[in-house]
């Protein structure tokens, strides 16, 4: 098991943004990671930093390289939050067929950082709500699969659906490289059983993103809200998980974030095991 922190948590909110990339700080986040402990970075990719972002550029990417190398931290997922901004589905047949160029380009880059997957998030914006959307969501998806098996990498998928939906819509996939990101949180806040989502995924489950919310609303500090870690813990045991973790729970004192991501560290280690 390895245990990583969402990008832009060991930075101050830009802009208002909860989550986004860091664009005053990027660089600053390779050191901070290290002092927190969690020398592992979930990379954001979004709309937000898309002009900026070193991962995009060959550039770019040996900066971070060498910024990895100096810090030892490593990148082990890239988190594609501009799916959820810009989504494969409600958009046109030229927006789909533009996402999907970057979509190949972000997976090419990431390898060349060793990241081991790429996340999309089908969430608020982004979110599936008919068997419609999810078809046409698998249908651009499996475009992607030549570029999964020529990197020898995988494609993990977080969603708001239900147990039911979600399985189909990987087995619309149907691929054995596209697994599921299963987000604790965003499972309590939706009012989700855990043991019947996780025993649903199985073989499936590829990532854990670690975080608490409170029913029907918004991500508090771990251990603090609705989400059931006992029954999670259960679960992951039995399907004997031994994924990536990220630690993405609820800001705290601005300033402190460091402080923060070592108190999420300790939770996670006493909760799961993961160091």
């Amino acid at each position: 098991m390895k245990l990583a922190v969402m990008h832009n948590r060991l930075s101050p909110q830009e802009d208002g943004r909860f989550q986004s990339f860091p664009r005053n700080s990027w660089r600053e986040e390779f050191a901070c990671a290290a002092q927190a402990g969690v020398p592992n970075i979930e990379w954001i990719d979004d709309t937000y930093g898309a002009d900026i972002t070193p991962l995009r550029t060959d550039e770019g990417v040996e900066e971070m390289l060498a910024l990895m190398k100096k810090y030892g931290v490593a990148i082990p997922s890239i988190c594609a939050d501009s799916f959820m901004e810009e989504p494969l589905v409600r958009c046109t047949e030229q927006e789909r067929e533009e996402r999907l160029q970057l979509l190949d380009l972000l997976f090419h880059q990431a390898k060349k950082v060793g990241a081991a997957h790429l996340g999309i998030p089908f969430l608020d914006n982004s979110a599936l709500n008919t068997k419609e959307e999810i078809d046409q969501a698998a249908l651009a998806l499996q475009s992607i699969l030549p570029v999964l098996e020529k990197l020898d990498m995988e494609l993990h998928l977080e969603t708001s659906l239900d147990p039911e939906n979600f399985v189909y819509f990987l087995k619309q996939i149907n691929h054995p490289s596209v697994k599921v990101t299963y987000d604790t949180g965003n499972s309590a806040g939706m009012g989700y059983n855990p043991k019947e989502e996780l025993a649903a995924y199985g073989e499936h489950l590829g990532s854990v993103h670690i975080k608490d919310r409170i029913l029907n609303s918004s991500t508090v500090e771990l251990g603090t809200g609705d989400t059931d870690f006992a029954a999670v813990k259960e679960e992951l045991d039995r399907l004997q998980f031994d994924g990536l973790f990220t630690l993405q729970g609820a800001r705290g004192e601005e300033g402190k974030e460091v402080e923060q991501i070592r108190k999420y560290h300790t939770f996670s280690t006493q909760t799961f095991g993961v160091a």
